[in-house]
């Protein structure tokens, strides 16, 4: 390729959404249609809040971007691959590209913070040595670098957050997932939790949350995407949670 040609591919790379619906439908049944003909896009490196009322499609949304579910109509396209045309075998290292976040954290209660985070390096094989560098580098940005060897319950929820984020970023993600991140939080600390996304999107990360925290959304005031009864209904550069 001539280096004309390349600069043109790396521009166009880099200037295409990272995260495109285009014109997305999800039809559980006759009756259920989670997403109605929804078209959204998502820039490389932005940061994101989905809102919505309970059932408005948003974790439709997250399912379909993990490629647990396809949609019936449309086409969705994640840092360059189309999910809707994506083979079977291809879905792990696919999954590597983006970090999820849940909020009930999902780790594993018999394994220590510093496990928790190197069993999600482990299943994919990478070298003890190897691991042991990333997961400290992981616990200690996430501020938690001295309870490496405590379990999760001996964790607060706001600690358990915090593991769970490090696990979502072993693989150096390009786009972190957050699926009601603070909804098991007191006001604190969702905010510290906030913050800590905010940090990592500024390392070039693009961060999407899924939330129904209506405070937290008009504190910070980023782009907001709101979706109701499956439809997008706003999508506000400096947005608020009202809608």
């Amino acid at each position: 390729m001539q280096t004309s040609q390349y600069k043109d591919t790396l521009s166009t790379i880099k200037n295409h959404p990272i995260i495109s619906f285009q014109r997305v439908t999800k039809r559980y049944s006759d009756e259920i249609v989670a997403l109605d003909n929804l078209t959204i896009s998502v820039a490389r490196g932005d940061f994101v809040f989905l809102v919505g009322p309970t059932g408005s499609g948003k974790s439709t949304i997250v399912k379909l971007l993990i490629r647990e579910e396809l949609p019936t109509s449309g086409r969705i396209y994640v840092d360059g691959a189309e999910l809707t045309r994506m083979r079977r075998r291809h879905i792990p290292m696919y999954r590597r590209k983006i970090g999820v976040v849940f909020q009930d954290f999902k780790l594993l209660p018999r394994l220590t913070a510093y496990e928790n985070v190197a069993f999600a390096l482990r299943v994919t094989g990478v070298h003890e040595k190897d691991i042991h560098s990333k997961v400290c580098d992981l616990l200690a940005t996430v501020g938690l670098a001295n309870k490496e060897q405590r379990y999760p319950h001996e964790l607060s929820g706001g600690e358990q957050q915090r593991i769970a984020i490090a696990r979502a970023l072993v693989h150096n993600p390009r786009i972190l997932v957050a699926d009601e991140p603070t909804g098991n939080l007191d006001p604190a600390t969702s905010w510290e939790i906030m913050q800590l996304l905010l940090k990592i999107n500024a390392n070039g990360t693009t961060v999407l949350v899924a939330t129904h925290d209506r405070e937290i959304v008009n504190l910070m005031r980023r782009r907001v995407i709101a979706i109701n009864s499956g439809k997008l209904v706003k999508d506000t550069r400096f947005g608020s949670y009202d809608f």
